[in-house]
């Protein structure tokens, strides 16, 4: 069973977040310029919550409001579901998919360590299809002849 540690352990250590007084613009330009799609809020240390993409779009942009002027408190996802980092994989797609959610914050000790997307697990997935196929070839031809 493979835990969010070994995903979190694989990626750089760096926690995009920004403030909840902050404008969505700061939201967009670590968006643009990091190629991520979800931003988390975080407070003197504390996760307050989770800005997406859609959040983004949906909340500031299609109703022609300034990101300038649109602070993250405004369209943030509050207190946003977690994960630690001794939760397994299986458990994180399951919430995932039942919630309809493609980010998870993980938490140690009530400090964000990092964030598993839906992509780390499909990514993860891949990995561990490929190494069984390996060895499903292996087997074959080591006693097929």
């Amino acid at each position: 069973m493979t835990t969010v540690k070994k995903i979190i352990d694989q990626k750089s250590n760096t926690v995009f977040s920004v403030r909840t007084s902050d404008p969505i613009e700061n939201v967009l330009k670590i968006m643009r310029d990091f190629r991520v799609r979800a931003v988390l809020v975080i407070d003197d240390g504390e996760l307050m919550g989770i800005v997406s993409q859609g959040d983004c779009a949906i909340k500031v942009l299609l109703p022609h409001n300034n990101p300038s002027e649109v602070v993250v408190s405004k369209i943030m996802t509050p207190k946003p579901l977690t994960v630690t980092l001794s939760n397994s994989l299986d458990e994180c797609m399951a919430i995932m998919v039942h919630k309809h959610i493609r980010h998870l914050p993980v938490l140690e000790k009530s400090k964000v360590v990092g964030v598993i997307s839906i992509g780390d697990l499909v990514k993860n997935i891949i990995e561990l299809q490929g190494n069984q196929i390996k060895f499903l070839e292996t087997y074959i031809k080591g006693h097929g002849a």
